[in-house]
C-alpha cells in the first residue's frame, strides 16, 4: 500500500497522537486507517516492512556500490565455527551461524572463543548482507522459523562446566541461505519452508 497523505494530529485515547491516512492499495482501493492501525499490522505480518525513500536501494545488499539516502540499519551475518566439536567438524561446510548485528559484525564476534553461543571457539564470517528499512527482531525471528527443521543441535560446557545449546546455529548449505535472503528482499518468502530432504526452499504444504 502507498500513504498518500498523512492527516492533521488528533490525541487518542491513551494520550499519545493519531493521524488518519489515506492509504492507496495496489488494486486500486483506498481507505482512511489510523496512523496506529496501520503500524499494529506492520508488526502483526512479519513479511511487512516500509520502504520510506524510493531511492534509498534494496532491502539487502551484499555490497553497496554510493552511499544510500538512509544509511543500513543493520547487517545480517553468516558464521562457520572453528570448533574441534566432533560434531561440528564433521558438518563444517554445512553449520552456520545467522544472526543480525546493529553494528560491526567484527566487534559482535571478538570473544567468539569464550562465548558458548559461539560455540567457544573462533569463527568464519562466510556471508554478509546490508538491511534497509526493516525490523532487526522480526526478520532475524522469520529467518530461524523457515530453518528451524534443520537447527543443530549441541550441547557444550561453558566455561564453568554448565550445558548449554546454542540456538542459532543450523545445518543448511550457504546457497540456500542466499535464497532465503533474496526471497525475504523480494517478499516471495511468505508461505515457504525449508526441506531438509532435497536441500531447498519449498512451498508449505497446505
Amino acid at each position: 500500500m502507498y500513504v498518500a497523505e498523512v492527516g492533521q494530529p488528533i490525541k487518542a485515547p491513551n494520550g499519545q497522537f493519531d493521524a488518519r491516512l489515506r492509504l492507496i492499495y495496489s488494486n486500486g482501493t483506498e481507505s482512511n486507517l489510523l496512523r496506529w492501525s496501520l503500524q499494529r499490522a506492520l508488526y502483526k505480518d512479519e513479511g511487512g516492512r516500509r520502504v520510506t525513500e524510493p531511492s534509498a536501494g534494496p532491502l539487502f545488499a551484499k555490497a553497496v556500490e554510493s552511499e544510500p539516502a538512509e544509511l543500513p540499519i543493520g547487517t545480517l551475518y553468516v558464521l562457520r565455527s572453528q570448533s574441534p566439536h566432533p560434531a561440528v567438524a564433521a558438518q563444517r561446510e554445512l553449520v552456520h551461524k545467522i544472526g543480525i548485528t546493529g553494528g560491526s559484525v567484527e566487534a559482535r564476534i571478538a570473544g567468539a572463543m569464550d562465548d558458548a553461543t559461539y560455540l567457544l571457539a573462533g569463527v568464519d564470517i562466510v556471508a554478509t548482507y546490508k538491511l534497509y528499512n526493516v525490523n532487526r527482531v522480526k526478520l532475524e525471528r522469520l529467518i530461524h522459523r523457515v530453518l528451524d527443521p534443520v537447527r543443530f543441535e549441541v550441547q557444550i560446557p561453558d566455561r564453568f562446566g554448565k550445558l548449554v545449546r546454542p540456538r542459532e546455529w543450523f545445518m543448511v548449505p550457504l546457497p540456500v541461505i542466499d535464497e532465503l535472503v533474496a526471497r525475504i528482499g523480494d517478499g516471495s518468502i511468505v508461505g515457504m519452508v525449508y526441506d531438509p530432504t532435497h536441500a531447498a526452499l519449498v512451498p508449505a504444504a497446505r
